[in-house]
């Protein structure tokens, strides 16, 4: 999970997709294709996390008004 922390938005996200095509192909063993699913799992935590980040910057942007 180390390595998914170190990770921007853009790179999770596209490595999330990369799994779920892996996955969809239909080619992979059953462990493998569970670890995938984990490890996506992780992956996709961690995007929905950098998004509430994001946003809560915005929102605290947003709150303290125009800055002269």
């Amino acid at each position: 999970m180390d390595d998914i922390a170190n990770l921007s938005y853009e790179e999770a996200y596209e490595e999330l997709e990369a799994l779920v095509a892996r996955m969809e192909s239909g080619e992979l063993p059953l462990e493998k294709s569970v670890a995938l699913y984990e490890r996506g799992q992780k992956l996709s935590a961690h995007c929905q996390a950098l998004l509430e980040e994001a946003e809560l910057r915005i929102k605290l942007v947003e709150e303290s008004g125009p800055a002269d």
